[in-house]
């Protein structure tokens, strides 16, 4: 396995992601981007972008924030978050940034490209595929699904959320939304969600129940055997 940073940029800024693919595999290979939570890339995402290429993906965590910036603290986490907030546009801009500078690797498939997120991360998948990017696949993982202040196009990717249905920033009245947006826009979707689960829930370090985060380690595994099944599906064939 090499792993290497991955340079790229969106025209006005400059970002560098987490590169990781199996050099043994004659060929282009499919591809996975993988959106952090809100804290920015960090060795959590950097562990998936690893599982993944083992499942024989070039594997890409991404980084919207800009120069690899990871937040120090929570609250440097929310400012941060808040500017790509005010603007959805920029964050859908970075993310398909992201999309074009992997279509441009020699290791992959540019035909079959697939996005996942977490937190934040989820958000910004979903706003990927708004923008009408032909990505194959689009996973968010306990995400966040108001809409974004431009007009969501045709959706061509399959979509999978992954929910934890007591999630407290994702409530079933915006997951109804979704639901909505994604059936008049997207031929292909679906929802799995998990009882008694918060937001959150894949992050061991979630500990604070009273607020709905917290990890859940029997619907993380369920997650992950779900979205690599629905990513064999999708990117494989």
């Amino acid at each position: 396995m090499k792993s290497e940073a991955f340079n790229y940029s969106d025209g006005a800024d400059h970002f560098i992601g987490h590169l990781v693919w199996d050099e043994a595999l004659d060929g282009p290979q499919p591809s996975v981007l993988i959106a952090p939570a809100f804290g920015g890339l960090s060795d959590f995402e950097r562990a998936r972008a690893e599982e993944l290429a083992a499942l024989g993906y070039v594997a890409i965590a991404v980084d919207y924030y800009g120069n690899g910036k990871r937040a120090g603290s929570p609250e440097e986490a929310q400012a941060l978050m808040g500017r790509l907030q005010a603007d959805r546009k920029i964050l859908a801009r970075r993310m398909v940034a992201a999309f074009d500078a992997a279509k441009a690797l020699p290791q992959v498939d540019a035909g079959r490209i697939g996005a996942m997120g977490y937190c934040l991360g989820g958000k910004a998948v979903l706003d990927l595929a708004r923008t009408g990017a032909d990505i194959r696949a689009c996973a968010p993982l306990h995400g966040v699904y108001d809409r974004p202040n431009f007009e969501t196009e045709t959706i061509h990717a399959s979509v999978l959320v992954l929910h934890g249905w007591d999630d407290p920033l994702a409530p079933p009245e915006a997951l109804q939304a979704l639901a909505a947006e994604l059936s008049a826009h997207c031929a292909d979707w679906q929802v799995l969600g998990f009882g008694h689960t918060g937001h959150a829930f894949t992050n061991p370090n979630a500990q604070g129940r009273d607020g709905g985060m917290m990890y859940n380690a029997r619907a993380t595994a369920r997650a992950w055997e779900a979205l690599t099944g629905f990513l064999a599906e999708t990117l494989q064939n």
